[in-house]
Protein backbone atom coordinates (compact mmCIF):
# COMPACT_ATOMS: atom_id res chain seq x y z
CA UNK A 1 0.00 0.00 0.00
CA UNK A 2 1.22 3.58 -1.34
CA UNK A 3 0.99 5.93 2.12
CA UNK A 4 2.26 9.51 2.30
CA UNK A 5 4.41 10.20 5.14
CA UNK A 6 4.87 13.99 6.07
CA UNK A 7 6.49 15.65 9.71
CA UNK A 8 7.50 19.35 10.47
CA UNK A 9 10.45 19.52 12.11
CA UNK A 10 8.82 19.01 15.49
CA UNK A 11 8.07 15.40 14.64
CA UNK A 12 10.76 14.64 12.84
CA UNK A 13 11.96 12.62 15.30
CA UNK A 14 9.34 9.57 14.68
CA UNK A 15 9.32 9.94 11.12
CA UNK A 16 12.11 7.64 10.41
CA UNK A 17 11.02 4.78 12.01
CA UNK A 18 7.65 4.81 11.08
CA UNK A 19 9.00 4.82 7.60
CA UNK A 20 11.25 2.03 8.43
CA UNK A 21 8.17 0.10 9.85
CA UNK A 22 6.15 0.51 6.71
CA UNK A 23 8.68 -0.48 4.57
CA UNK A 24 9.50 -3.26 6.31
CA UNK A 25 5.48 -4.23 6.55
CA UNK A 26 5.61 -4.18 2.26
CA UNK A 27 4.15 -0.57 2.11
CA UNK A 28 5.62 1.81 -0.06
CA UNK A 29 5.72 5.02 1.83
CA UNK A 30 6.15 8.11 0.19
CA UNK A 31 7.77 11.24 1.94
CA UNK A 32 6.67 14.48 1.47
CA UNK A 33 9.13 15.74 4.12
CA UNK A 34 10.67 17.37 5.86
CA UNK A 35 14.11 16.74 6.65
CA UNK A 36 15.68 18.87 8.68
CA UNK A 37 15.12 19.61 12.08
CA UNK A 38 15.17 23.22 11.03
CA UNK A 39 11.82 25.07 11.50
CA UNK A 40 9.10 24.51 9.31
CA UNK A 41 5.28 25.78 8.80
CA UNK A 42 3.66 22.14 8.96
CA UNK A 43 0.84 23.63 6.87
CA UNK A 44 3.53 23.76 3.93
CA UNK A 45 4.63 19.43 4.50
CA UNK A 46 1.31 18.09 6.21
CA UNK A 47 -1.11 19.87 2.74
CA UNK A 48 0.97 17.66 0.07
CA UNK A 49 0.64 14.38 1.86
CA UNK A 50 -3.23 15.31 2.34
CA UNK A 51 -3.68 16.26 -0.98
CA UNK A 52 -2.17 13.18 -2.17
CA UNK A 53 -4.48 10.48 -0.30
CA UNK A 54 -7.37 12.99 -1.59
CA UNK A 55 -5.92 12.28 -5.03
CA UNK A 56 -5.78 8.79 -4.56
CA UNK A 57 -2.30 9.45 -4.95
CA UNK A 58 -1.75 7.25 -1.65
CA UNK A 59 -4.28 5.14 -0.24
CA UNK A 60 -3.35 6.43 3.33
CA UNK A 61 -1.64 8.87 5.52
CA UNK A 62 0.67 9.83 8.41
CA UNK A 63 1.11 13.06 9.44
CA UNK A 64 3.35 13.95 12.66
CA UNK A 65 4.26 16.97 14.54
CA UNK A 66 4.83 18.04 17.96
CA UNK A 67 1.28 17.18 19.26
CA UNK A 68 -0.48 15.91 15.77
CA UNK A 69 -3.00 18.95 16.41
CA UNK A 70 -1.84 21.12 14.15
CA UNK A 71 -1.66 17.92 11.53
CA UNK A 72 -4.42 17.03 12.00
CA UNK A 73 -6.73 20.52 11.34
CA UNK A 74 -4.69 21.05 8.56
CA UNK A 75 -5.47 17.51 6.72
CA UNK A 76 -9.37 17.78 7.44
CA UNK A 77 -9.31 20.98 5.75
CA UNK A 78 -8.64 19.06 2.44
CA UNK A 79 -11.99 17.79 1.09
CA UNK A 80 -12.20 13.79 1.22
CA UNK A 81 -9.83 13.79 4.12
CA UNK A 82 -10.73 12.20 7.30
CA UNK A 83 -8.08 12.20 9.48
CA UNK A 84 -8.02 11.23 13.11
CA UNK A 85 -5.35 12.19 15.65
CA UNK A 86 -4.04 9.40 18.07
CA UNK A 87 -2.20 8.89 21.15
CA UNK A 88 -2.65 5.08 21.32
CA UNK A 89 -3.74 2.51 18.89
CA UNK A 90 -7.57 1.58 19.86
CA UNK A 91 -8.26 5.33 18.90
CA UNK A 92 -6.27 4.73 15.47
CA UNK A 93 -8.19 1.61 14.74
CA UNK A 94 -11.22 2.85 15.58
CA UNK A 95 -10.80 5.47 13.72
CA UNK A 96 -10.14 3.55 10.35
CA UNK A 97 -12.98 0.87 11.36
CA UNK A 98 -14.82 3.76 12.63
CA UNK A 99 -15.50 6.66 11.08
CA UNK A 100 -13.17 5.68 7.83
CA UNK A 101 -10.21 6.99 8.54
CA UNK A 102 -7.74 7.95 5.56
CA UNK A 103 -4.72 9.98 7.36
CA UNK A 104 -2.93 9.28 11.10
CA UNK A 105 -2.02 11.98 12.98
CA UNK A 106 0.49 11.66 16.48
CA UNK A 107 3.09 14.00 18.34
CA UNK A 108 6.40 13.23 18.90
CA UNK A 109 6.25 15.53 21.69
CA UNK A 110 3.18 13.24 23.33
CA UNK A 111 4.11 9.89 22.23
CA UNK A 112 7.26 7.71 22.11
CA UNK A 113 7.97 5.73 18.90
CA UNK A 114 6.68 2.36 20.65
CA UNK A 115 3.18 4.06 20.73
CA UNK A 116 3.53 5.93 17.38
CA UNK A 117 4.64 2.37 16.18
CA UNK A 118 1.79 0.72 17.56
CA UNK A 119 -0.70 3.59 16.24
CA UNK A 120 0.43 2.99 12.85
CA UNK A 121 0.14 -0.55 12.85
CA UNK A 122 -3.71 -0.63 14.08
CA UNK A 123 -4.15 2.42 11.32
CA UNK A 124 -2.91 0.43 8.55
CA UNK A 125 -4.46 -2.81 9.61
CA UNK A 126 -7.63 -1.89 10.54
CA UNK A 127 -10.45 -1.18 7.77
CA UNK A 128 -13.87 0.57 7.38
CA UNK A 129 -16.61 -1.34 9.09
CA UNK A 130 -19.24 -0.11 6.95
CA UNK A 131 -22.91 -0.74 8.26
CA UNK A 132 -24.13 1.60 10.67
CA UNK A 133 -20.98 3.74 10.30
CA UNK A 134 -21.31 4.22 6.67
CA UNK A 135 -24.48 6.04 7.46
CA UNK A 136 -22.15 8.52 9.39
CA UNK A 137 -19.16 8.82 6.78
CA UNK A 138 -21.93 9.99 4.34
CA UNK A 139 -23.08 12.63 6.59
CA UNK A 140 -19.91 13.96 7.29
CA UNK A 141 -19.11 14.09 3.23
CA UNK A 142 -22.48 15.76 2.52
CA UNK A 143 -21.10 18.10 5.82
CA UNK A 144 -18.36 18.89 3.43
CA UNK A 145 -19.88 19.04 0.49
CA UNK A 146 -22.72 21.68 1.95
CA UNK A 147 -20.06 23.38 3.83
CA UNK A 148 -17.75 23.91 0.12
CA UNK A 149 -20.40 25.53 -1.41
CA UNK A 150 -21.84 27.44 1.44
CA UNK A 151 -18.56 29.26 1.76
CA UNK A 152 -17.68 30.00 -2.17
CA UNK A 153 -21.44 31.05 -2.92
CA UNK A 154 -21.57 33.42 0.89
CA UNK A 155 -24.37 31.10 1.90
CA UNK A 156 -26.03 31.50 4.96
CA UNK A 157 -24.75 30.60 8.28
CA UNK A 158 -24.90 27.71 9.86
CA UNK A 159 -28.29 27.46 12.68
CA UNK A 160 -28.39 25.54 15.11
CA UNK A 161 -31.11 22.62 15.81
CA UNK A 162 -34.30 23.05 16.97
CA UNK A 163 -34.81 21.97 20.64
Amino acid sequence: MRIAVASDHAGLPLKAPILEWLRGAGHEPVDYGTDSAEPVDYPDVIAPAARAVAAGECELGIVLGGSGTGEQIVSNKIRGIRCVEATEPVTALLGREHNDANVLAMGARIIGQEVALACVAAFVAGEFAGGRHARRVEKIALLEAAFGESSASGGPPATPPAR
